[in-house]
């Protein structure tokens, strides 16, 4: 059995984010001490860990709960599981073409040569003014 400091420890997950996925049912804690603190079997550091990494990898709550709830079923297909890697995957793709967007239009500005003063400053000219954009974003 594992206390929460102990549990923190071994996965790296800190103290506050346990509390928060014990509350939203995540993880379950074995119990209590006589001492009223909270204890954790193998079990619940395992599923941690799991969380730990699907959270590091991006993905939500929701699709680890959907995770969870997968592993929980014995002999399921798995269809389901890499059908929530790949939505994911498309998602953090998107994610990226916009970043490299953002990045392009925010090269171009700073870019700019201007006066060197504030009031002839491009950076916030264009932050002030949308349509000083050349990529729409």
């Amino acid at each position: 059995m594992f206390s929460i400091g102990q549990l923190s420890s071994k996965t790296g997950v800190k103290i506050p984010t346990i509390r928060y996925y014990e509350e939203i049912g995540i993880i379950t804690n074995a119990g209590r001490s006589a001492g009223n603190q909270r204890r954790y079997d193998d079990a619940s550091l395992r599923r941690l860990a799991f969380v730990k990494h699907a959270r590091d990898l991006g993905l939500p709550l929701d699709a680890i709960r959907e995770l969870i709830a997968l592993d929980h079923g014995a002999d399921q297909p798995c269809e389901d599981a890499h059908r929530i890697a790949a939505d994911h995957l498309q998602h953090l793709r998107s994610r990226i073409a916009r970043l490299q967007t953002l990045e392009r239009e925010l090269t171009r500005i700073a870019s700019v040569h201007d006066s060197g003063y504030t009031s002839d400053c491009q950076v916030i000219a264009a932050l002030a003014d949308h349509h000083l954009c050349e990529i729409s974003h």
